[in-house]
């Protein structure tokens, strides 16, 4: 029973942990959460190709690291591994503040209540049961390290010009 409780508590403890790291990024950076969102809103599919490149950038010496038999070698990999899912939370703030302000464009919240409400559908999307293990959560974490990506690098997608057409000619 015991065994029960301490996973029920730590699940508890992340799904609450969770939406406030999100919210920490987003009142301490809010430039760099700004430009995450503003990617993945106006290019989803450059962050999430962006973000594969650098998941499998990242994963190969990580998987390098962890199975060489040298204890130093093991602590380097899963700080490299600790260290990139932190950064890439980044992005997951920027992927909450676009559900977030399409949420309070729907009704009538203030940012800060729109942005914890779509960290919290983030998150509960990711916690579905097969549907969010498999396909939700791995989408939005590639998505993520891309609009991370772009964020620290501050490319800004490119703004869409509209030309006005061409007068046609008449003869006169």
């Amino acid at each position: 029973m015991a065994d029960i409780s301490a996973i029920f508590f730590i699940l508890l403890i992340i799904g609450v942990a969770f939406p406030a790291m999100l919210t920490a990024w987003w009142l301490l950076f809010p430039s760099l959460v700004t430009r995450a969102q503003n990617r993945v809103e106006k290019t989803p599919m450059r962050a999430f190709w962006m973000g594969l490149a650098i998941v499998v950038a990242v994963a190969i010496p990580v998987v390098i690291l962890l199975a060489l038999p040298f204890g130093p070698a093991k602590f380097i990999g899963w700080i490299l591994l600790a260290a990139a899912l932190a950064i890439s939370s980044i992005g997951s703030a920027g992927i909450a503040a676009h559900l977030g302000a399409r949420l309070a464009s729907q009704g009538n919240f203030s940012a800060l209540s729109g942005f914890v409400r779509g960290s919290v559908i983030l998150e509960l999307a990711a916690f579905f049961p097969v549907l969010g293990w498999f396909f939700i959560f791995p989408l939005m974490l590639i998505m993520a390290f891309g609009a991370t990506a772009f964020a620290l690098l501050n490319w800004k997608p490119r703004e869409k010009t509209v030309r006005a057409p061409e007068p046609i000619p008449t003869q006169a």
